[in-house]
């Protein structure tokens, strides 16, 4: 049956088409779940629990980073994980399994998920945006997987190394749950995929009529400062380790306002 156009269609339609986005999306991510599974013992242990080892390649890399730029007695040169990981609940490491799994299918999925919600939006756009397709598809799903990489190797790690060797009095052990450990390397990772997805965001707000470069660039500095506070909470107290997180989330924000400005131009030739 041929699809109707957007103008044809009714809200039940519109509806009826999102459920069966969600349908396929759902299915691509248990299958990919489901194959997950076979590699299930390398997630666990070189994945999951990688930052957890003080030799873990990001500790390395700001070791030799301090010491280039002078700072020798950086405490992350001498890395310590005083903290252990435990479960508490009945049936937790079956849960953690099972949500790992899912993790991974969405992570490895997000294309999938992205062809689906440009199927959906396509309708509503010029025949000559339709045939950017597989360009939204690469460039959102490039942006995706660089955020999900700097999550896991530099959020992930600095907030391990924070919170494993932070000790408001030696009287407290440091014995972490499984769900929270987890549940703050998922949160990183994802959150970061999606974060670095700002200039497609910005695009199509633009194209919407709701975001311009004027108010992107009168809300710069306010974006800079707050990166700053989130990069130092997270960061060892040095100014390096700051800087190296902050640089590509402003450098996203300047992407955006670039994007901006070009949406908005062409919407102006187009007029």
């Amino acid at each position: 049956m041929a699809q109707k156009k957007i103008g044809e269609m009714s809200f039940l339609d519109h509806l009826e088409e999102l459920r069966w986005l969600l349908i396929r999306s759902a299915i691509a991510i248990l299958i990919l779940a489901l194959a997950s599974y076979f590699f299930i013992d390398y997630i666990y242990s070189d994945v999951l629990f990688g930052p957890k080892n003080p030799e873990f390649i990001t500790y390395q890399f700001f070791c030799d980073i301090s010491n280039y730029f002078g700072f020798q007695n950086s405490g992350i040169c001498n890395a310590e994980m005083p903290f252990i990981i435990q479960n508490t609940e009945m049936g937790g490491q079956v849960s953690f399994m099972i949500w790992t799994c899912i993790t991974v299918g969405f992570i490895m999925g997000f294309p999938i998920i992205l062809w689906e919600i440009w199927k959906f939006i396509s309708p509503a756009l010029y025949d000559k945006e339709k045939k950017h397709a597989v360009l939204f598809i690469f460039v959102s799903s490039v942006l995706f997987f660089v955020g999900v990489l700097f999550g896991y190797f530099i959020i992930t790690p600095l907030s391990v190394y924070f919170f494993g060797s932070f000790s408001a009095s030696p009287e407290i052990v440091n014995e972490f749950n499984l769900e929270s450990y987890t549940g703050m390397i998922k949160t990183s990772v994802l959150a970061c995929g999606l974060i670095f997805e700002l200039p497609i965001l910005i695009y199509f707000l633009t194209k919407l009529g709701l975001v311009t470069p004027i108010i992107l660039r009168k809300y710069r500095k306010y974006t800079l400062i707050i990166v700053l506070i989130l990069s130092a909470i997270i960061t060892p107290p040095d100014i390096i380790s700051q800087i190296i997180v902050a640089i590509p989330i402003m450098i996203l924000y300047e992407i955006s306002i670039i994007m901006s400005a070009v949406v908005l131009k062409n919407q102006l030739k187009n007029a």
